[in-house]
C-alpha cells in the first residue's frame, strides 16, 4: 500500500512538473511572437510622430488616435514590457520613441486616465531603464490627475462631458488611476496624493458596490451636497447590469490599492469582487467574459478578451496576498484565462489583425464603437499576465 501511494505521489509531481514546463513553453512562445506583432505595429507608425494605434477598421486597417486618447500609453507600456522580457534593443529605441510622443499629456488637466497615458508609459519606462527625465515627467502628471479631485466629494472627476446628464460622474475605470498617484506620494514625500486615493477608494467601496460586490459603472454625485445623485451605467447593458470589464477594473485597482497600503480593507474588497466574478453562472467555461455578465443574448453574446486579460493580470497579484488554497484557486482560473487567449480563437497569426496581439475585444457596445475588434489595452493586460505568471513557474 504504501509503494502504491508512493508511486501515485511521483506520478501527480511529474504531471504536475509537465503541466508547469508546459505553461512555461505556452508563455514564451506568446510573449516572441507578441515581440513580432508589436515590432511591425511600431515599425508602421514611425513615420506618423504623433500617432498612436486604437483599433482596427471594418477591413482590418490600423486605425489611430493622438496623444490626448485614454488609450495612448498602451503601446508604449506595451513596448517597455517586451523590452524587459526580451532586452532586444530595437524594442528599447520604440519604447522610448512611443513614450515620449505623450511628453505633452503631463500637463493634461481634462482627463482622470493620466495614469493609464503616463504611468504605463512613463512609468514602466522609469522602472525598466532609470532614465531621470521620466520621474519630472511624471510627477508634473501626478499633479495634473491630483487637480481634479473634489474634498467635499472625496473622489476624482472621471469626465467633463456629459454635463447635461452628470453632475460629478465617477466610473469604476477610476480605480485604475490611483497607482500612479500612490507612486507620487512615495516619490515626492507629498502625502496629499496618499490622501486623494484613500479618499476615493473608500468612496468607491461606499457607493459604486453593490451587495453581491458586482460594481456599477458610473455613480454621479452632486456638487453642491457631495451626495449621490445617480447610479448608472455608459458602456454596460443595463444600470444595474455587471458590465464586465468595469468588473476586472475594480478587481484590479483594489488589488493594486491593498499592495500599495496593506489595508485588509482592500484586501477583502478584492476578494469579494474576485468571488463574485469567478463564482459567476456567466462566466464561461473558458473563463473570457461575455462582455456584460447580465447580457441578454448570452451565450451569443460578444466575448470581451480585454476583460479577461484584466482580470486574469489582477488574479496572479492577488494569488501573492492569499492563503495557498486560495491562490491557487485564482492561479487555476487566470492560467485558463491565459491559455484561452493563447488559443488561435484569440490569438492573431502574424502581420494580421492590425498587428495587435489579441483579437475579440469590446469596447462600447451600446454606442455601436469598437465591437468584436483588437484593443490595445487588451493586448498590454494581456502582456502584463504572461509576464507575472512566468514568475509563479520560478
Amino acid at each position: 500500500m504504501k509503494t502504491s501511494v508512493t508511486i501515485i505521489a511521483f506520478a501527480l509531481l511529474l504531471a504536475s512538473c509537465s503541466s508547469t514546463e508546459t505553461m512555461s513553453k505556452l508563455i514564451d512562445d506568446r510573449l516572441s511572437r507578441s515581440i513580432e506583432q508589436y515590432e511591425l505595429m511600431a515599425a508602421s507608425l514611425m513615420d506618423q510622430p504623433d500617432r498612436l494605434p486604437r483599433d482596427i477598421t471594418p477591413d482590418g486597417k490600423l486605425r489611430t488616435t493622438g496623444p490626448s486618447d485614454w488609450v495612448s500609453g498602451f503601446l508604449p507600456g506595451s513596448l517597455w514590457y517586451l523590452y524587459e522580457y526580451s532586452e532586444r534593443p530595437e524594442l528599447l529605441d520604440y519604447a522610448v520613441d512611443y513614450t515620449m510622443r505623450l511628453i505633452d499629456q503631463r500637463y493634461n488637466r481634462g482627463t482622470h486616465d493620466l495614469g493609464f497615458m503616463l504611468y504605463c508609459s512613463f512609468g514602466n519606462g522609469l522602472r525598466i531603464s532609470s532614465d531621470t527625465i521620466f520621474r519630472s515627467i511624471l510627477l508634473t502628471g501626478a499633479e495634473s490627475l491630483a487637480s481634479r479631485y473634489n474634498p467635499l466629494i472625496g473622489c476624482i472627476k472621471s469626465w467633463d462631458h456629459n454635463g447635461d446628464k452628470w453632475q460629478f460622474p465617477v466610473i469604476i475605470d477610476n480605480m485604475m488611476n490611483l497607482e500612479f498617484l500612490m507612486w507620487a506620494a512615495r516619490e515626492s514625500g507629498d502625502n496629499r496624493y496618499r490622501d486623494i486615493c484613500l479618499s476615493h477608494s473608500d468612496k468607491t467601496i461606499q457607493n459604486h458596490f453593490r451587495p453581491d460586490f458586482s460594481s456599477y459603472h458610473v455613480i454621479s454625485y452632486d456638487t453642491i451636497t457631495g451626495q449621490v445623485e445617480k447610479k448608472n451605467t455608459h458602456q454596460g447593458y443595463a444600470d444595474e447590469s455587471a458590465w464586465a470589464r468595469g468588473q476586472s477594473w475594480g478587481l484590479y485597482g483594489y488589488v493594486v490599492m491593498y499592495r500599495e497600503t496593506h489595508d485588509e480593507r482592500y484586501l477583502a474588497q478584492a476578494r469579494n469582487i474576485a468571488s463574485f466574478l469567478i463564482s459567476h453562472p456567466n462566466l464561461p467555461a473558458d473563463k473570457i467574459p461575455y462582455w456584460d455578465y447580465n447580457a441578454p443574448d448570452i451565450p451569443e453574446a460578444k466575448r470581451d478578451a480585454s476583460a479577461g486579460a484584466i482580470m486574469a493580470s489582477a488574479l496572479i497579484e492577488l494569488s501573492e496576498y492569499v492563503d495557498p488554497p486560495t491562490a491557487k484557486g485564482y492561479l487555476e482560473v487566470a492560467e485558463q484565462q491565459i491559455r484561452t487567449l493563447s488559443s488561435p480563437e484569440y490569438f492573431a497569426e502574424k502581420g494580421t489583425n492590425g498587428n495587435f496581439i489579441l483579437k475579440h475585444s469590446v469596447g462600447h457596445l451600446p454606442g455601436n464603437s469598437q465591437i468584436d475588434v483588437p484593443l490595445t489595452y487588451a493586448d498590454y493586460y494581456y502582456i502584463e499576465a504572461l509576464l507575472r505568471f512566468k514568475k509563479t513557474l520560478k
